[in-house]
């Protein structure tokens, strides 16, 4: 049984990706370069389509987006009890040679970064890729930092944090009981 906590309140999450958005858009648009959000499954997905709504509407410029899905790439595969659920992988344009930005919610161990630079490098080779996470919890496993970060949260391992973008929006920890 888990209960949920309310960590941060969508009051605070909206301008906090805001301000991340404006921080992605501004670093390499004053570079004139091109960038593409890549947003990985799950919930990466949410963050980056917002990312790109706000880029959209303050400014005008359209950042290409993709979405992806990394459970094949996973190096726990084998130690699950069930096959993962395959997700839609969506890349409408050529990777080689462009800026990308991972998103994902949450940077926590690692290893999902990890599985998503396999599955990209995959599909091409980028000029640069960043990483836009909403939350770092500190300390991954691999030698992983986030370029672009809304909130550090330290909270014990064995809690984990959920964002909600739809029903309850917010950034709250699950506390396993």
């Amino acid at each position: 049984m888990s209960s949920k906590k309310q960590l941060i309140p969508a009051e605070k999450m909206w301008p906090e990706i805001k301000r991340m958005a404006m921080a992605i858009h501004n670093r390499y648009i004053n570079l004139e370069e091109d960038y593409a959000f890549v947003g990985i499954q799950q919930l990466g997905v949410p963050l980056a389509e917002k990312l790109q709504e706000i880029i959209i509407n303050e400014t005008g410029y359209t950042p290409a987006l993709a979405k992806l899905d990394i459970s094949m790439y996973r190096d726990d595969i084998s130690n699950r009890k069930r096959l993962p659920l395959i997700r839609e992988t969506d890349i409408p344009f050529d990777v080689n040679d462009k800026i990308l930005v991972l998103v994902d919610d949450v940077l926590s161990s690692g290893r999902t970064i990890r599985a998503a630079l396999d599955a990209i490098t995959d599909y091409g080779r980028p000029k640069v890729i960043r990483l836009a996470v909403l939350v770092d919890r500190g300390n991954p496993e691999f030698p992983i930092h986030a370029d672009f970060t809304g909130f550090d949260i330290d909270i014990p391992a064995e809690n984990k944090i959920v964002v909600e973008f739809e029903d309850e929006p917010g950034i709250y920890c699950k506390e396993w009981n």
